[in-house]
């Protein structure tokens, strides 16, 4: 096994109590303070980070390994563990989905540039994903008809507190296409009622504005009048927006327990969450002949490719439409010729704001 003097890319003269294990307490605490610090990471993605990193560290004190000895024949060791047992959560272990590996990987690579940083090695020995790539099949994400939509906007009741709250929080997820995490952190002084316009504060700390139209106003007039006051007296610019019956800031699993209910009640399939609403709002949206720049904007993408994937989901509704109701494209029993599914119930409805 490569040692820390012997490596090609390690840097003499380090002492040997960085080789004791795979990471010391300290070594751990200083690269969450890099990842906030100097890589200006959110709490959730940096959380992320450091749970990716303790697959690996896993990993490393199963097999006797050190962070001195990464090279290429280790990373696909490490690699192979993720695709078929690197899970333990269940009955029995079983492997990552590529996806998860690939941002196990992007977690190793920053870890390796932090220890690159702190002296350890003179370049990281992780190669680049270009060099070392891992193919992803990315499936195209589900969304909401119009209609069903609609449906689920209507499952609260708006004759109590919570039911005023919920239906606001099911509003500006589906009106603002905001993540889980912002929509978590909103603040009463991020809310301009008079431009309908919500300060949101995305990835990495980015600040962006989105919009809101006619029922989200509504909404939010109704649960910042008559439902918020019953649930927390307060109402400085610093309180959240969205709170639980003791007026303490609402959770990210409250709020994804608060879509689920309501998706089941409105009668929706199964597997609706808060980001489903964010897919819906960018398809309606492109529906809609929105400019995908536009798009790109209000949902804070960092890259315009990463909006473009709705783009592909809009031609595959119109490609099933088309083949399930137009008449000249059935085939000669009738039935359409791409034995696809079924469209969604909503192909001539309107857009809500």
């Amino acid at each position: 096994m490569t040692t820390l003097n012997s490596g090609t890319n390690a840097v003499p003269g380090v002492g040997s109590e960085r080789e004791c294990g795979p990471a010391t307490p300290d070594l751990l605490e200083h690269y969450g303070r890099y990842l906030t610090g100097q890589r200006s990471l959110s709490d959730n993605t940096r959380r992320i980070y450091l749970d990716d990193l303790h697959t690996f560290l896993s990993y490393c004190r199963r097999e006797g390994l050190k962070l001195t000895g990464m090279d290429r024949q280790m990373l696909r060791g490490y690699v192979a563990y993720l695709a078929t047992q690197g899970r333990s959560d269940g009955e029995r272990p079983r492997g990552y989905a590529r996806v998860s590996i690939v941002r196990k990987l992007t977690a190793l690579r920053t870890f390796y540039n932090f220890l690159v940083q702190e002296g350890w090695f003179k370049s990281t020995p992780v190669p680049s994903a270009r060099s070392f790539p891992v193919k992803v099949e990315k499936p195209l994400p589900s969304f909401l008809g119009k209609k069903e939509a609609t449906r689920l906007m209507d499952a609260p009741d708006d004759d109590t507190p919570t039911g005023l709250r919920d239906r606001a929080i099911l509003e500006v997820l589906y009106a603002c296409g905001v993540r889980l995490a912002e929509i978590e952190g909103m603040n009463l002084g991020d809310v301009y009622r008079e431009r309908r316009e919500i300060l949101v504060r995305g990835k990495g700390n980015k600040e962006r504005w989105t919009l809101y139209g006619e029922p989200a106003e509504a909404a939010l007039d109704n649960y910042l009048t008559d439902g918020r006051p019953h649930m927390s007296a307060d109402a400085d610019d610093g309180e959240p927006l969205f709170v639980n019956r003791y007026g303490g800031r609402l959770s990210r699993r409250s709020i994804e327990k608060i879509v689920s209910n309501y998706a089941a009640r409105a009668g929706l399939k199964e597997g609706i969450h808060p980001h489903t609403l964010r897919h819906s709002f960018a398809s309606h949206m492109l529906e809609g002949d929105a400019d995908l720049r536009v798009i790109q904007d209000l949902l804070g993408h960092s890259s315009v490719s990463t909006t473009q994937m709705y783009t592909h989901i809009t031609k595959q509704e119109a490609r099933r439409a088309y083949l399930n109701f137009h008449p000249m494209a059935a085939g000669e029993d009738g039935e359409a010729t791409d034995g696809g599914g079924a469209a969604h119930d909503d192909d001539t409805g309107t857009a809500r704001a």
